[in-house]
């Protein structure tokens, strides 16, 4: 039986996986479609400027994201939020197709590729939607290809892919050893020694280009980390196990996420774990060991990286620990339904519970920003037609859409408002990580450049000699504060 007829099954229940997943995920978040949030350090890639990215390639190693700035075309937010989708959910579908096995029902690919659709880390780097692109793409082609070509081909294309991986998000690698690791067929202890070992290999590889090519480039062999993440590199045991604290918050605040904040969605989550862990084990020993190996390592990783450097690593950045979530307790499900009896239901019922909840959750999560998209809307209305400087003065990131929004920098105001009125906002604010704010900011008078907390605040626009001010008061009892450089977590 030659190569084709070995993965050609796994083709129709993508398609069909896909075919639901794919619209879905664009219904569940229409809210964000038309008109989508976006930080303050996504615009440079919204709007293909790689001035605003080089510094990423010396402080991250995101080569691939810069070559995507240098692309020319630019294109609406809601059409790069929307390809985001999309190749979340051809990656999803794809996983599922992969987990669920050819010849399987098709009933649990759909439910699987449901499971990871709402991935909360999914939905937490979407306000990077277009800087994210090239690096989705990465992963969504590498799990088609894990449909249709076979095992050795996809060990062969583990180091590029890896490299790619790599240079778009440090832990998108992780994934990339995901989808190699559930459409192996052939699986042996001696098969996961071997992928571990090529997957330890490329990831090394990967760093030795990436740091070579900041040598040539930048003329620093490595990657210089970013003033912004406050790091405190550990030079022995001492200080690594010093950094415990900053391990603890990291994985706390990564539990919360995960589970809105809900001790007993979390308890649930462990426990349906536990007992898919325990099935998955019994019934495909190898498979469990494969799914769990890889959990460790990507655990071990980020925790090397949190007591090594000293800063904490955001939720955002463990999309693959959902992602093998997902494919336990789907699998499980998959296995105690192979005969028609209570705990077959109930684990099927479970992880319906859990792919409904999470879709529901990510809906109502896409609607918190709605109300900043419409505030800014028309602020913009208001200043696209006034004469002189415009500025921008107060609390932004306090405001209370704004806090809703999660909004991290006030510039994000005054990037979205030059987009949305086609004119230059100058942002009147000090920041430790950016030059001071223009001259004309110091010439304000002291109700505009401080103004009064108020119980209610309410952004209003005040006159101004050869020109006008956006003011946002402080709220009561509400101190500024500088999100991005008061806590050691990386962007």
């Amino acid at each position: 039986m030659g190569p084709k007829t070995s993965v050609a099954p796994h083709r129709q229940p993508f398609v069909i996986a896909f075919a639901v997943a794919g619209p879905l995920l664009l219904a569940l978040s229409a809210g964000n479609l038309l008109d989508p949030i976006v930080r303050y350090d996504d615009y440079p890639a919204l709007l293909a400027r790689p001035d605003g990215f080089w510094d990423k390639t010396l402080t991250e190693g995101r080569w691939l994201n810069y070559l995507w700035h240098l692309r020319g075309l630019v294109t609406p937010a809601g059409l790069n939020f929307a390809l985001y989708q999309l190749l979340w959910a051809t990656t999803a579908a794809a996983l599922a197709a992969a987990a669920a096995g050819a010849y399987e029902r098709r009933w649990f690919t759909v439910v699987l590729a449901l499971v990871l659709l709402p991935t909360p880390p999914v939905f937490l780097m979407a306000p990077w939607a277009s800087t994210v692109i090239p690096g989705l793409a990465v992963l969504a082609l590498y799990a088609w290809l894990a449909l249709r070509l076979s095992q050795k081909h996809m060990r062969l294309l583990l180091p590029p892919f890896t490299l790619l991986a790599f240079t778009a998000y440090t832990t998108f690698p992780i994934i990339i050893l995901i989808i190699c690791a559930v459409a192996t067929r052939k699986r042996s202890l001696r098969d996961l020694t071997s992928l571990l070992l090529l997957f330890a290999a490329s990831l090394a590889v990967s760093l030795v280009l990436v740091y070579t090519l900041n040598w040539l480039v930048h003329g620093i062999f490595g990657i210089q980390l970013d003033p912004r993440r406050s790091a405190d590199p550990a030079q022995g045991l001492s200080e690594m196990a010093a950094h415990l604290p900053l391990l603890r918050e990291t994985l706390a605040v990564f539990l919360q996420k995960m589970s809105f904040q809900s001790e007993l969605v979390l308890a649930f989550h462990i426990g349906l774990l536990a007992v898919s862990t325990v099935v998955v084990a019994f019934r495909k020993p190898l498979e469990a060991i494969y799914l769990w190996t890889v959990m460790a390592l990507g655990l071990a990783l980020m925790a090397l990286q949190v007591l090594k450097l000293g800063f904490t690593i955001p939720a955002r950045a463990f999309h693959f620990a959902w992602i093998l979530y997902a494919v336990l307790i789907a699998r499980s499900a998959q296995e105690l339904s192979q005969s028609s009896n209570l705990a077959g239901r109930l684990a099927r019922n479970a992880v319906l519970l859990v792919a409904a909840s999470y879709l529901v959750q990510t809906a109502v999560q896409f609607t918190l920003f709605r109300p900043w998209q419409t505030e800014t809307r028309i602020i913009a209305r208001h200043i696209q037609d006034l004469p002189g400087l415009v500025l921008i003065s107060g609390d932004v990131r306090n405001y209370p859409s704004a806090r809703k929004a999660g909004v991290h920098e006030a510039s994000s105001l005054a990037s979205r408002l030059t987009l949305l009125s086609q004119r230059d906002v100058i942002l009147c604010e000090d920041h430790p990580f950016r030059q001071p704010p223009p001259s004309v900011c110091d010439t304000l008078p002291a109700h505009l450049r401080k103004p009064k907390p108020e119980a209610e605040p309410s952004w209003r626009i005040e006159p101004l000699a050869g020109g006008h001010v956006i003011l946002f008061p402080p709220a009561q009892g509400h101190a500024v504060t500088h999100p991005a450089i008061s806590s050691r977590t990386a962007p």
